[in-house]
């Protein structure tokens, strides 16, 4: 009926609409522009829980926004917002204005929380950063080591390890002993040439030498657990070989020789000219046996 009269309370209010969140995204970051930063590093083991404070909160504001970031890399994603938890995080973590709670950390939550709050009508605003570093003890580090370099040249050698929170540092060792910093500094690598990154784990001689010849492992250690060797790679420093180099071209002028004379041997011999399909044939008969007084002769000739 037209003039009938809709009874009950107004329906759910509808959630607002993605571009109206970013909106709001983007607003309180522009306000945040200008806001004090607070900025702490907690470093927690690995499967512990951990407590990560919201600095930026102020009691005595009246009905403050909070809002938690994560950040890794590049990547930002929203963590807290509207009131609740975001997924994944939702049966994770626990929040309370002053600090949001993991159960257990893992390797994948080393990165920064960012926590906004903005108290009244937005003239009231701060935020506060807190950088998680989840700590994993290096685990078991590979040798990349040249079997052979010539003396003279450039040799580098290299330790990668994946695992280790903090990033581990690095040490080389050449057949048991640690290969110092500095090469002046130990009477064993004075002769040697080289540069060493604890960071990187890059040793790298330049130029090499032939007393730099040894078996080579590196060692990978960080603040959480015990260092970690590689397997010992043995490298061989060894001079030019001219000889092998003259002798290797001597055989292959000679092959190409060899080669060279089959090709015109055919070419002389006729194995390569074709052959003629309009001349003329002959063709020659077996004599037959006939007796002593015929004649014997019986060859024809046919064009």
């Amino acid at each position: 009926m037209a003039g009938a009269v809709r009874r009950g309370g107004p329906g759910p209010r509808p959630r607002p609409r993605a571009p109206l969140l970013l909106l709001a995204l983007g607003a309180a970051a522009a306000s945040l522009v200008g806001a004090q930063v607070t900025s702490e590093t907690k470093q927690v083991p690995e499967h512990k829980p951990a407590d990560i404070p919201c600095a930026a909160y102020r009691s005595g504001w009246s009905n403050p926004r909070i809002e938690w970031k994560f950040q890794k890399g590049s990547s930002l994603v929203l963590f807290y917002y509207g009131g609740e938890l975001t997924e994944p995080y939702r049966n994770r973590v626990q929040f309370s204005p002053t600090a949001i709670r993991f159960g257990t950390v893992t390797r994948e939550d080393t990165g920064r929380y960012i926590c906004e709050v903005v108290g009244g009508d937005g003239s009231q605003i701060a935020k506060s950063e807190v950088n998680l570093i989840v700590q994993v003890p290096p685990s078991k580090p590979v040798a990349h080591v040249p079997s052979s370099a010539t003396i003279g040249s450039r040799a580098v050698l290299r330790c990668t390890e994946s695992e280790g929170s903090p990033p581990p540092t690095f040490r080389w060792y050449k057949d048991g002993a640690p290969v110092p910093a500095d090469p002046r500094a130990s009477a064993a690598f004075r002769n040697s040439s080289y540069t060493l990154d604890a960071t990187t784990g890059e040793l790298i001689f330049e130029p090499l030498r032939g007393s730099d010849t040894g078996d080579y492992h590196c060692e990978a250690s960080n603040s959480v657990g015990p260092p970690q060797a590689s397997d010992a790679v043995r490298m061989e420093a060894s001079e030019v070989n001219v000889g092998g180099i003259v002798a290797a071209v001597v055989v292959l002028l000679m092959v190409l020789a060899l080669v060279a004379f089959g090709v015109w041997f055919a070419y002389s011999r006729g194995y390569f000219k074709r052959k003629d399909a309009g001349g003329k044939k002959v063709i020659y008969s077996q004599p037959s046996h006939r007796s002593d007084g015929e004649f014997k002769q019986t060859s024809s000739f046919l064009v």
